[in-house]
């Protein structure tokens, strides 16, 4: 089923007319500034090793495509982030297997000699004790996730060497099926009709060291089995709800009352093509893929990065398609509280990682949706769960459940 965007919109606006008139005093910068703002999934660190790129300077999306550093996270008001070890799905096998553990440890080094670069600016955290004390540091805190379990696929002990090194949060799989589950959108359709059984041993070995499972990307099977065999709450680190949008990486409703009764959390992305249809226009696909294979060889420096965009700006202009809004955001947000509850909602961009709507480009624009959530009617206290307080709340609560 599919709400037309219109007439919610017409809602919404009804609504926060309505709400902010009861409600005068209410200040949503102040609001915003109030609650810990952390973003359950960043993949910022693939800009890391970008020749000239830090992440203490300050960039622009609409020049280079980046969308997280330090001044924007100041100005946005985050205080921190989960950092995304991110291993693309290619080839499955033992040689893979090494170029995927390996990739993984070379992204995770690059996380930890940024944190230590900038360690006046930024802190690695992997309790909430550690974040809460970052954050009255003055400090941004830094958790670590590995999206798709491709770099432990071939030897799960492996599980234990990423936890050493401050992983506190895994996915198992990403866009393809892998040897622990089936994705969501794999266009060969389920290999497993859910978990592997060596996934159901990564399940349990997650459990045991107390990492926090993310379900995002995996197949509604693979979700269901994982809430019946986790002994701890699990997260959807960047997904969005199939009753507002029918898309296979957005889960049904059945799914997420079941996730909320586990004390699971759903963060809601804002990632245009799970938001709103995505028309193929032929001209258009064909500029895109000569776009890519023109600077599919050449250094990734900012002057490259920038005549990239401008390049692809012009294609965008040229074949336009919709791009999904704020309104669209509001409709997955406001439904999955009116499902799962306030306890069991809050928010990731996927920024960095192909996310970003109309009216949220970066982390400078998340004070804007929070006064769209408090003209819905969302309290300090709401805000406090949406924006941190529950993805908080699930760390601990993987992490008091170790057995390790």
């Amino acid at each position: 089923m599919k709400i037309h965007s219109l007439l919610l919109a017409g809602l919404l606006a009804t609504a926060a007319t309505a709400a902010l008139a009861q409600t005068p005093a209410a200040d949503p910068k102040a609001m915003h500034e109030k609650a810990v703002v952390l973003d359950t999934h960043f993949d910022t660190p693939a800009n890391f090793a970008l020749p000239g790129w830090s992440i203490m300077d300050r960039h622009e999306h609409e020049a280079d495509g980046t969308q997280v550093d330090y001044p924007r996270m100041v100005e946005g008001g985050v205080d921190g982030g989960v950092f995304v070890v991110f291993t693309p799905q290619r080839a499955r096998g033992p040689e893979a297997d090494v170029a995927a553990r390996d990739h993984a440890l070379v992204r995770l080094t690059e996380i930890h000699e940024m944190v230590a670069r900038e360690h006046e600016h930024f802190a690695l955290v992997t309790t909430p004790q550690e974040a809460a004390a970052a954050n009255a540091a003055g400090k941004k805190f830094v958790f670590i996730s590995m999206e798709n379990g491709a770099p432990v696929a071939g030897d799960l002990t492996l599980m234990d060497a990423f936890y050493k090194l401050g992983v506190r949060m895994m996915g198992p799989v990403h866009f393809a099926n892998n040897d622990l589950a089936d994705s969501a959108t794999d266009p060969k359709g389920p290999e497993f009709n859910g978990l592997s059984a060596k996934g159901k041993e990564f399940v349990a070995r997650a459990n045991a060291l107390g990492v926090l499972l993310d379900a995002s990307h995996a197949s509604d099977a693979v979700l269901d089995q994982m809430l019946d065999l986790s002994t701890a709450p699990i997260i959807l680190s960047h997904s969005g709800v199939k009753a507002v949008y029918d898309h296979p990486r957005n889960i049904p409703d059945d799914l997420l009352r079941k996730l909320a009764a586990k004390g699971g959390v759903i963060q809601i992305n804002a990632f245009s093509g799970y938001m709103t249809d995505q028309p193929d226009i032929p001209e258009r696909r064909a500029a895109l893929a000569a776009l890519s294979q023109k600077y599919a060889d050449q250094p990734q420096t900012q002057a490259v990065r920038e005549a990239y965009m401008a390049e692809r700006r012009a294609i965008d202009a040229k074949y336009p398609v919709r791009r999904a809004d704020l309104d669209d955001l509001m409709q997955h947000i406001l439904h999955a509280v009116e499902v799962a509850g306030i306890d069991h909602v809050g928010l990731s961009g996927d920024f960095d990682g192909g996310g970003g709507i109309a009216g949220l480009d970066d982390v400078t624009d998340y004070p804007a949706l929070t006064a769209r959530l408090v003209a819905a009617g969302f309290t300090q206290e709401d805000l406090n769960k949406f924006w941190g307080g529950n993805a908080l709340r699930v760390f601990g609560e993987a992490q008091a459940k170790a057995t390790r």
